[in-house]
């Protein structure tokens, strides 16, 4: 079952790297000096990568979780 927890800590790593990118292009879009319109549409389409992101991490780290329980 160590394989699971390889395969959980890769995902995790993957979801944080997106996560990261998400972070970045937010930051970035907010010292362009967008008007709020502008800068709403481009958090609108950040939105759905964060949270694909954010799923990956959890199932990267449920994965580690049931690796560790059956080792």
């Amino acid at each position: 079952m160590e394989i699971l927890v390889w395969v959980g800590a890769a995902l995790s790593v993957a979801g944080l790297i997106g996560l990261m990118a998400c972070i970045v292009v937010v930051w970035k879009a907010r010292r362009a000096g967008l008007s709020d319109d502008d800068l709403r549409a481009r958090v609108q389409k950040v939105i759905p990568y964060n949270l694909g992101a954010l799923f990956l991490s959890v199932i990267g780290l449920m994965t580690v979780i049931i690796g560790i329980s059956l080792g």
